[in-house]
């Protein structure tokens, strides 16, 4: 399997099982508050991969000490910053606004690679880049943005836009470290750095409390979350990153809605509209175009010379 086939079938498999994170956060922040449950999933899955570099991969383990404030800044990011400016902005904000925020990630990643000089779009994947956002702008603005509501709303519109530009931040930062590493080295160390920063507002916030208090399947969805939606779907994503440009990663970000809506109406009998379907349909035209791979350069015709 090439490296870009492989890349692709990784977000694709990324964005499904990010769906199912969405899902199985619904119910159980019901019960584990939200930067506890953060720290739940991403400490989880820290300690799944480490034990999986441990068993099978020791060499993997080995970074470069200068590398560590490196990891550590990426792991703030990703696992914690992003976190905490999600759930914020989310408190102040609908569930559908701030979805059509987060798929601003491949537009700021679009304009942070062409700043950095690091990546130039094909007017076609420009082209894939705004139409999966309109995708999934359609669907959850149908009934309509509401900006004007009140200034909590505009306040967490803007967070979750800022949340947006950090995941960027993160895919444009951390691409050049898979030079030197894999990306199982990379996904262990900032997800454990990210879970470290995150613990103590997590205490602050009551997560031995909310542990000793969980049901059975309250534990059934944070391992869900830990070992399925943290190890191996950021292992995914981080995977896809390597294989990838950066703003072929980042446009599997606005897949993700749209597989926790599916899942939405399949598991907790949500409905599903016409508007979807066709947004939907949209999105992933808007993948194909960013990530069906170029036409190769035809060879010069070869002119036979006259003797």
């Amino acid at each position: 399997m090439s490296g870009a086939v492989a890349g692709n079938a990784a977000g694709i498999a990324a964005a499904i099982i990010f769906g199912g994170a969405v899902v199985a956060t619904r119910e159980a922040v019901q019960d584990v508050p939200p930067l506890s449950l953060a720290v739940l999933r991403f400490g989880q899955g820290a300690l799944v991969l480490f034990v999986v570099l441990l068993a099978g991969a020791r060499g993997l383990l080995r970074v470069e000490r200068r590398d560590l404030p490196f990891l550590a800044l990426l792991g703030a990011i990703l696992y914690a910053a992003f976190p905490i400016g999600f759930n914020a902005g989310l408190n102040l904000t609908t569930a559908s606004r701030g979805a059509v925020m987060l798929t601003t990630m491949p537009i700021w990643t679009v304009f942070l690679t062409r700043l950095t000089g690091r990546e130039v779009l094909s007017p076609r994947q420009l082209g894939g880049v705004l139409l999966s956002v309109a995708g999934v702008a359609g669907v959850f603005l149908e009934g309509g943005l509401g900006l004007g509501d009140d200034a909590s709303a505009l306040t967490g519109n803007v967070l979750l836009l800022l949340t947006a530009l950090g995941g960027a931040v993160y895919a444009v930062l951390a691409k050049p470290l898979f030079r030197r590493y894999a990306p199982l080295t990379i996904t262990a160390y900032t997800m454990v750095f990210g879970a470290v920063m995150l613990a103590p507002l997590a205490l602050v916030e009551g997560l031995p409390g909310a542990v000793a208090d969980m049901g059975g399947q309250t534990v059934a969805l944070v391992l869900f979350l830990g070992i399925l939606g943290g190890a191996l779907g950021y292992f995914l994503i981080t995977f896809t990153l390597a294989r990838l440009t950066t703003t072929q990663t980042a446009v599997y970000i606005n897949l993700n809605p749209m597989v926790a809506t599916a899942l939405g109406a399949l598991l907790l009998d949500e409905d599903i509209t016409g508007t979807f379907a066709a947004g939907f349909a949209v999105v992933l035209a808007g993948l194909l175009l960013v990530n069906w791979p170029r036409s190769a350069p035809r060879p010069a015709p070869v002119i036979a010379s006259v003797p």
